[in-house]
């Protein structure tokens, strides 16, 4: 079996289903070094071969014969099947089921640790089955397992955004690792009230309200295209009040430099690509928190910690290996990072007006529901869908 060079004093990575690097690039501010990337999609490569030069790279972890000798290997396989945005398929999807070839390749390994990203839905799809798939196979493989469902605004960045964070290990605790911190969301108070995100391409049964921050960003919408959520900024003039973020707001969004994904665009030529990988991308600094704790573990506490029996609902937070599971009290915050206020993130100048259409359809979806709903948003909504119906001066 592979193992690290303990010789070396710099922990290295392989990121297997790497999109544009979130999980690598967090790794790597924390003093990591990637030595393998695999990735299909042919927009995430170009992404990757331009931030990541020099790195050794896979195009198909389907036909990947062995994993390097690394101290982490990271996963955050397609979400795809998993998703509300998506198909919803399961576990054994087309795209999410590529997982399965991480666990063959785990088979003849030994990295230190293993981490996972996913989305939220995975705890609740097929009443748990993914989760159940993931934990099972680690527990096949002698690991030893954690996660923890977080939100990305701990980090600072204001965009709402909750994914499950699962670590495992045959030789280390992760415990150590996801539950050594604990922190708790900012009061209400501590977020402005003066722009708010929402998604437009919903209105039926949700908003995606978000005060001072937006809504996930996403690859995937419930009208089946990639595209940004809006925001409602109240000072605004009459036509700007109801806009959409740039390419470049939501790779800061996620914790990326700006114009992280650019090399996307010159290979396809258009920026819905990047939306999608933007969409699809882990946070950065919950890649940074997570890797400050696989170079330095703190102390867990049992306090409070219930048997999670086989069938049962999965929770927020949870650990266990093949012997037993156990439910812990953590939250999604595991730090409290300085908070960037919405209005100070995004470029102003770079936003562009939803469009008549899109309001439009918005705002009628919105009127036809039961969902409450600010009536200042209304009046905003109803406002700039007659900016943009007015006739233009001649």
């Amino acid at each position: 079996m592979a193992t690290p060079d303990v010789t070396d004093p710099t922990p290295t990575v392989a990121g297997l289903f790497a999109g544009i690097g979130g999980l690598e690039l967090g790794l790597h501010r924390v003093g990591f070094a990637t030595k393998l990337l695999c990735e299909w999609a042919e927009p995430a490569k170009a992404v990757l071969l331009d931030q990541f030069p020099g790195v050794d790279f896979h195009d198909d972890v389907q036909d990947l014969p062995a994993l390097p000798p690394v101290d982490v290997v990271t996963a955050g396989f397609p979400c795809t099947d998993l998703s509300q945005a998506g198909r919803t398929a399961g576990i054994h999807g087309k795209q999410s089921g590529l997982v399965k070839h991480l666990f063959k390749l785990l088979a003849d390994s030994a990295p230190k640790w293993v981490v996972i990203e996913n989305v939220r839905n995975m705890l609740a799809l097929d009443r748990g089955l993914a989760m159940e798939y993931l934990v099972s196979e680690f527990d096949r493989l002698g690991y030893h397992w954690a996660y923890r469902l977080v939100d990305s605004r701990f980090t600072g960045v204001p965009q709402r955004r909750q994914r499950v964070i699962l670590v495992a290990s045959q030789t280390e605790d992760p415990r150590t690792v996801l539950f050594a911190d604990e922190s708790s969301e900012l009061p209400d108070s501590a977020y402005r009230d003066d722009a708010f995100g929402f998604y437009w391409t919903e209105g039926n049964t949700g908003l995606g309200w978000a005060k001072d921050a937006l809504p996930t960003l996403k690859g995937g919408s419930g009208l089946g295209i990639p595209s940004p959520p809006a925001l409602w900024i109240r000072d605004a003039p009459e036509g700007r009040a109801i806009v959409t973020p740039s390419i470049t707001d939501a790779e800061e969004l996620q914790g990326f430099p700006r114009n992280w994904t650019i090399a996307a665009q010159q290979d396809r030529g258009r920026t819905g690509h990047r939306w999608k990988l933007v969409g699809n991308a882990v946070t950065v600094g919950v890649a940074e928190w997570v890797g400050r704790r696989l170079r330095n573990p703190g102390d867990f506490d049992e306090t409070g910690q219930i048997p999670l029996l086989k069938g049962m609902r999965w929770p927020l937070a949870a650990w266990g290996n093949s012997d037993e599971r156990w439910e812990v009290p953590f939250r999604m915050w595991p730090e409290q990072h300085p908070y960037k206020h919405l209005l100070e993130v995004i470029d102003r100048d770079s936003l562009t007006p939803l469009s008549l259409r899109a309001t439009s359809g918005f705002f009628g979806r919105l009127q036809k529901s039961r969902l409450r709903y600010n009536e200042d948003f209304a009046t905003a909504l109803k406002k700039h869908v007659e900016f943009l119906s007015a006739p233009a001066l001649t």
